[in-house]
């Protein structure tokens, strides 16, 4: 990333806590749902979400601290396996697509952002890039545009349950890597 030094260190350390509750959600979720009807067993959507999210925090919090020390082919392999994955299994399905959606388009902003790092400029002794503007800017603006507005739109479904009353506990905590995951794409897209 470019940005301060500070604020990629603090990206770092809550997309990785993000990362870490979701690694163990995955590891205490079950495995697959039940078989229906002569099919086989499949990934629950809960695991499946919560295998996501972890790699999505963890690698936003890789990318922070390394930026682009870490070769491009890396992070382009690492997001855009997963999001070629999601975007064929919600086209395939239609329960969980929007989930799917959301997920594969995470990846490949990820993929975007890390393409986009490892192609800027020499940044200048001081560590800044000045008036640079690294990627596509129409599609940097429409990525910030769709996180801005999930960010948003899942801070208001942490705030509210269907009874009107925080969710704040321990059953709002998925609901709240979500919104950390949003605001961290966010952050991220805004340092491009």
């Amino acid at each position: 990333m470019h940005g301060p030094t500070l604020v990629n260190w603090l990206l770092a350390l809550l997309t990785a806590t993000a990362g870490a509750y979701c690694l163990t959600r995955l590891r205490r979720s079950p495995c697959t749902t039940a078989p229906r009807e002569g099919r086989h067993h499949h990934l629950s959507p809960t695991r499946e979400s919560d295998a996501a999210e972890a790699l999505m925090g963890l690698g936003m919090a890789a990318m922070a601290v390394t930026g682009a020390t870490v070769p491009a082919t890396v992070w382009a392999w690492l997001f855009g396996l997963p999001a070629a994955a999601f975007l064929v299994a919600a086209l395939s399905a239609p329960a969980g697509r929007t989930h799917r959606l959301h997920h594969a388009i995470s990846a490949l902003a990820m993929t975007y952002t890390a393409l986009a790092m490892t192609a800027s400029p020499t940044a200048s002794p001081s560590g800044h890039h000045h008036g640079v503007a690294l990627g596509a800017p129409l599609l940097t603006g429409a990525l910030l545009l769709y996180f801005g507005g999930y960010s948003l739109w899942s801070g208001t479904r942490l705030l509210h349950t269907s009874a009107g009353t925080l969710a704040l506990g321990t059953a709002g905590l998925p609901r709240a890597c979500r919104l950390t995951m949003g605001i961290g794409m966010f952050a991220m897209l805004l340092t491009m």
